[in-house]
């Protein structure tokens, strides 16, 4: 993608695919009186956001310390969005560090899977692993919202 799209393109495109496929996966988790509609918005500003954090300190940073900078500053700002929307900021720690962590883990590990494998498998690999852990990591945290939403 970065051939065709140069670095923004594919930052842009790949955030597209994050939004729409995991809008879809997710939103199968939102229970009443949280409309679908209302998570698909939510959702898509919570990912934004995270990508234009992420992305933001990355390219401003380079490096070991963007890609650290970029987790944290993606997690809070995705964190954020969602205590705000679920109306639990009182829990916007919790989940920025649970965020935080998943979004860390997917990252370094399929970094390391690229570096270690390399080619367009390595790169697919990556993918996989970073999308598998974030998306974890998010559903946790909606799943901690809407606990905490019907116990509160």
């Amino acid at each position: 993608m970065f051939q065709h799209l140069g670095v923004l393109g594919a930052y842009l495109g790949w955030t597209i695919l994050f939004i729409v496929l995991g809008a879809v996966v997710l939103g199968s988790q939102i229970t009443a009186p949280l409309r679908l509609s209302k998570f698909y918005l939510l959702y898509g500003l919570a990912f934004l956001l995270y990508a234009a954090g992420w992305v933001g300190s990355y390219l401003t940073l380079r490096g070991a310390a963007g890609e650290w900078i970029g987790s944290l500053t993606g997690s809070i700002l995705m964190s954020l969005v969602f205590a705000v929307g679920f109306h639990r900021t009182r829990s916007a720690l919790t989940f920025v560090l649970l965020l935080f962590v998943a979004n860390s883990l997917g990252y370094f590990l399929g970094s390391g899977l690229y570096g270690s494998i390399g080619g367009k498998s390595g790169m697919l690999l990556f993918g996989v692993v970073y999308g598998l852990f974030l998306g974890a990591g998010i559903g946790a945290v909606l799943h901690l919202l809407q606990v905490q939403r019907t116990t509160s």
